[in-house]
């Protein structure tokens, strides 16, 4: 178990430093451009995803094609609106919007899956949002696009996890990583049409970082999760803060006041104690792939 929990850290450190490459190239290629590379090299990661008996076709050939669908167009929605607020935003305030995936989760439960929540998640839910508040200070700073794309991001990312958990076990690898490399792949290709820039030498190899590494991170995630339980491997997303904290200080010249932190620590925090409750309560853990 041990070596997944590892390989988990290593999938998110790898996640982390894609994240950064995307964000160097400073807005100079637009975002649909950004995701649509990242797709074309997210396909290198097809051959480590596939088990024995795969075919190249399983990628579409999903046993529940609806929860298909719903996994393309939120992984479309969700790399457009990450790579906009990458682009936008300081990375540590991306990660802690992003990090109320949880909270949408438990959210979306309600709503989609009719699961009870007792007090105690609903009390998570809403230190999360407080939490929000504190970093975003409405009224009292600047909000824009950038907040706007982090919250879709987490939202999108949450809807992914809803789908992961109603397909179960049932569904191949191949098809739930497929759904999330197709999404933006089409998306992101249709979209950059009518503004396409040819990168520059400096910007392509950003970009290639950026595609490589998140391939790299889904194939690490795949091989953590068959290591150690979904439950063990998911806390480790939360040391994706630590490295936007480093990069956007080092590389970036980010700088967080002492309210953001505490409201970093707060949706960290209320992030964490409902993944730990949603085990005790729920299970679904157990049968559900992370990819």
């Amino acid at each position: 178990m041990i070596k997944g929990v590892l390989l988990g850290f290593a999938c998110f450190a790898a996640y982390a430093i894609s994240d950064a490459f995307v964000k160097a190239v400073h807005g100079a290629v637009p975002p649909f451009e950004s995701v649509f590379f990242g797709g074309v090299l997210g396909i290198a990661a097809l051959p480590f995803v596939m088990d024995k008996g795969d075919r190249w076709h399983d990628v579409f050939a999903a046993r529940r094609p609806a929860l298909w669908w719903v996994r393309a167009l939120a992984g479309a929605v969700g790399n457009i609106a990450s790579v906009t607020a990458f682009t936008l935003l300081p990375m540590a305030e991306v990660f802690s919007m992003i990090f109320l995936m949880p909270i949408f989760v438990t959210i979306l439960s309600v709503l989609l899956l009719k699961e009870h929540v007792g007090w105690r998640r609903w009390t998570a839910v809403f230190v999360g949002f407080a939490g929000v508040l504190v970093v975003l200070r409405p009224g009292f700073r600047e909000l824009g696009l950038g907040h706007l794309a982090a919250i879709v991001c987490g939202v999108a990312a949450a809807l992914s996890v809803v789908a992961l958990r109603m397909a179960g076990s049932e569904e191949k690898r191949m098809s739930l990583y497929g759904a999330g490399i197709v999404g933006p792949l089409v998306a992101g290709g249709l979209l950059m049409l009518p503004h396409f820039v040819w990168p520059d030498l400096h910007q392509s190899v950003l970009l290639a970082g950026y595609g490589l590494l998140a391939a790299l991170a889904g194939v690490l995630l795949m091989h953590a999760t068959l290591l150690a339980p979904a439950n063990r491997v998911a806390p480790t997303q939360y040391s994706q803060m630590v490295w936007a904290i480093a990069f956007g200080y080092w590389f970036f010249g980010d700088h967080l006041d002492w309210p953001m932190l505490v409201g970093i620590v707060m949706i960290l925090g209320a992030g964490l104690f409902t993944l730990v409750r949603e085990e005790k309560m729920t299970g679904w853990w157990k049968r559900t792939r992370m990819v």
